[in-house]
């Protein structure tokens, strides 16, 4: 018997909490938590029900929160960036931002009495963060270059906002779906190269030509502590205008029968290794409604994974997208406010965030290029960075994040810059940092992975890694694989040194002679 809702007598303790009162309640308790402070906050409230309003308390920085927004396709206008940097520039050094592996937007630093404002400051720009953590749907991510690359089948930004509206009832609040067996994935391209590493979602559809153009339809794929798999066929190829009352389908599936009893288990994937993907795919055909058309032979992704830092001419005549490089996706109110203005100035006021934490500023004309290119912020955030700094991810790690075993934005820069002024590379190099093993770096889709762990060395336990390699992105994605554990961090850059020269190329620079 599949483990549900209704099983009471096995519900976690997650379960029990979200049976007592839905994660969406204290949507209306916002201005009381705001006027009692954290402290007098009912524990599961404070914990846990708040992040269906996506507002995460940080027990690493008691009283500094963190809020995670809904950016579906990473896409912001440029007032809504600048609300965002004016809400963490009221915290001086304590606000900042970071973008995630999910095209989408963390501020840090809030503090849970000015809530009911920002929530109001969000409210005039079309901002929401609703169901953006815990047992939700997360943010939908699309292609981010959809509607400017010439190449692309499909421009997924209307399918992507309208999932969202679905699933969120248009950024309000969906009980329909806040009470998830955990949380779900999904990601839409309509792009030839993967940009959205559809093999990692729970959901993901991708181009494919079958009655003209469509989507295959991938499911299952997920990252955890205990079991990380890559999304498999559905044997299903649906039309655009299906994908929305598909996505629902299939997470009704996952909301009323997904397991959960172990919360280790209550991912998607589980739930099709019980049932089989025969009878998941015939049940999704009963709640749908629709029989399905198997997938086409072949999908459309043909390309290697692009980045897209650098300067691309558009579909549009006479404009370019320029992809600019912000190390570890961290952004401080300075940088938001400047990011907006440049995309008002010389685009059409619209910044897209990727999965690998960079930007993107659109509909640049070729006329104001020269002028965009000698802006200062670009010193900063340039266009040209060197071949492992332009592809380094990294998780939020244990500055901010009390599940990180280990520090990795600050350390991974450093590496990074240090890996980068000892060898000559020929070849980006993808160097993922996650702090634990619910890999939000995501280092098994990484050239090179970096998963934090505690080590033992000369009798001290360390901050240390597992080094994963083999993952690859785009065309033919496959996950990587653990090949050496236990590394102390001290000791790991002549390690990274030598993976870089006997497996990717690198050459040692000649020593500056004084």
């Amino acid at each position: 018997m599949t483990e549900t809702a209704t099983t009471t007598e096995k519900l976690n303790k997650f379960e029990k909490f979200k049976a007592e009162k839905d994660g969406l309640a204290v949507k209306d308790q916002i201005s009381e938590f705001a006027q009692i402070g954290w402290e007098a906050m009912d524990e599961n409230d404070l914990n846990h029900r708040l992040k269906w309003l996506g507002v995460f308390f940080r027990p690493v920085t008691p009283g500094k929160f963190m809020m995670r927004m809904r950016i579906p396709n990473g896409i912001l206008t440029s007032s809504q960036l600048s609300v965002l940097a004016e809400v963490i520039q009221r915290y001086g050094d304590d606000g900042s931002a970071d973008i995630t592996t999910r095209q989408n937007i963390q501020l840090r630093g809030i503090k849970i009495e000015d809530i009911p404002d920002i929530f109001n400051q969000f409210h005039t720009v079309g901002l929401t963060t609703i169901q953006s953590g815990m047992d939700n749907i997360r943010n939908i991510t699309g292609d981010p270059v959809a509607g400017l690359d010439a190449n692309e089948f499909y421009d997924t930004r209307e399918l992507v906002q309208q999932i969202q509206d679905m699933l969120t009832n248009n950024g309000e609040g969906n009980p329909e779906f806040s009470n998830l067996p955990r949380k779900f994935n999904i990601a839409i391209t309509g792009g030839r190269d993967n940009s959205v590493h559809a093999e990692i979602n729970d959901l993901a559809l991708v181009p494919a030509f079958k009655e003209g153009f469509g989507f295959n339809v991938l499911v299952g794929g997920f990252f955890s502590g205990k079991r990380c798999e890559a999304a498999i066929p559905l044997n299903a190829w649906v039309k655009p205008e299906e994908v929305v009352s598909l996505c629902k389908a299939i997470v009704e599936i996952f909301r009323d029968h997904g397991l959960r009893a172990n919360r280790q288990k209550a991912r998607l994937m589980w739930l099709i290794d019980e049932w089989g993907v025969e009878k998941f795919r015939t049940e999704v055909e009963n709640r749908w409604g629709k029989t399905f058309i198997t997938a086409a032979p072949k999908d459309e992704i043909a390309w290697e994974k692009r980045d897209h830092i650098g300067i691309y001419p558009q579909k549009q005549p006479g404009l370019n997208y320029v992809g600019l490089n912000i190390p570890v996706g961290r952004l401080y109110a300075d940088d938001m406010f400047e990011l907006a203005r440049l995309a008002e100035v010389y685009g059409s006021g619209e910044i897209r965030f990727t999965v690998e934490q960079n930007a993107i500023i659109p509909n640049i004309s070729d006329s104001a290029l020269n002028t965009f290119l000698a802006e200062p912020l670009l010193n900063k955030f340039g266009v040209n960075p060197g071949l492992l700094m332009r592809s380094l991810v990294s998780c939020t790690g244990a500055q901010f994040c009390n599940f990180a075993l280990i520090e990795t934005k600050n350390r991974g820069l450093a590496m990074t810059k240090a890996l980068e002024s000892e060898l000559i590379l020929s070849q980006p190099v993808r160097i993922h940092w996650t702090g634990c093993p619910n890999s939000c770096g995501q280092p098994q889709v990484a050239d090179i992975g970096l998963m934090g762990t505690k080590v033992r060395k000369n009798g001290q336990t360390l901050e240390g890694v597992d080094i994963y390699m083999g993952g690859k992105v785009g065309k033919d994605a496959v996950l990587g694989t653990c090949v050496q554990k236990s590394v102390p961090c001290e000791d790991l850059q002549p390690i990274l040194r030598e993976i870089l020269i006997t497996q990717f190329g690198a050459k040692l620079r000649e020593p500056v002679i004084a």
